[in-house]
């Protein structure tokens, strides 16, 4: 059944193009048959002198971004298996449109098999540059600079979450959250599903049901037959 799930991360200076290579499956982490995990891959709003490549973005932002900034945001989010592949891509490619505009991004959408009852887990691994473009053309080195706002031309491009208060960031992730079941909502209504999910904690909806637990693979070894599939059923129960 549909279920909520958004991770936001922050991906720090040094990690963004190895990154990139995990969700694209691309490199150290490419695999034989990628039909079996990676289902779809997109990109867009890249600088001009990415040339189509987000790896090069990612690979700059590496090299330029400053020390203690970020490099990338990302957004994990689980897709409804009661969609087909195509209509989780369109579901992702609509969510990144009205939340993200004009950010580069980079996606990949992920299909593995649960290694506890063997169902499959649809997800997608959104990652943003925060950086927003302007009229002004820059080399890799000038677009990670710190903002001008007095020059904008010398410096490089603003970030979005720069200099804005804690406070207004957290807000702005709840809204992500909810506009992220807002969509999913909207697509299961569309293809005819009676499911639903709530980006609300249990605790705000007043339920008494516990969270269900994530276990790893290697939790998932270690269970006897009879404990996986008491386990499987308590996660379908939640």
């Amino acid at each position: 059944m549909a279920s909520f799930h958004i991770t936001i991360k922050t991906g720090k200076k040094g990690s963004a193009a190895r990154h990139s290579s995990y969700i694209a499956r691309e490199g150290q982490y490419a695999r034989e048959d990628k039909s079996a995990d990676l289902i779809a891959a997109g990109h867009g709003n890249l600088p001009s002198w990415a040339n189509g490549s987000p790896r090069a973005l990612w690979s700059a932002a590496d090299k330029y971004e400053r020390s203690n900034a970020a490099a990338y945001r990302e957004y994990e989010v689980a897709l409804p298996i009661e969609l087909t592949a195509e209509q989780n891509h369109e579901l992702v490619n609509s969510y990144i449109e009205e939340c993200f505009k004009g950010k580069p991004y980079q996606y990949a959408i992920h299909c593995p098999t649960a290694a506890l009852g063997g169902v499959p887990q649809p997800h997608a691994h959104i990652m943003i540059s925060e950086r927003l473009e302007d009229q002004y053309n820059r080399e890799p080195a000038r677009y990670f600079r710190r903002y001008n706002p007095a020059h904008p031309e010398r410096g490089g491009c603003r970030k979005d979450n720069c200099g804005r208060p804690r406070g207004v960031l957290g807000a702005e992730a709840s809204l992500r959250r909810k506009h992220w079941a807002g969509k999913q909502n909207e697509f299961l209504e569309r293809f005819g599903h009676t499911a639903r999910v709530d980006h609300r904690s249990h605790q705000e909806r007043g339920l008494a049901v516990a969270p269900g637990r994530h276990l790893g693979q290697a939790a998932v070894r270690n269970l006897t037959q009879e404990a996986k599939a008491l386990s499987a059923t308590r996660s379908d129960e939640v």
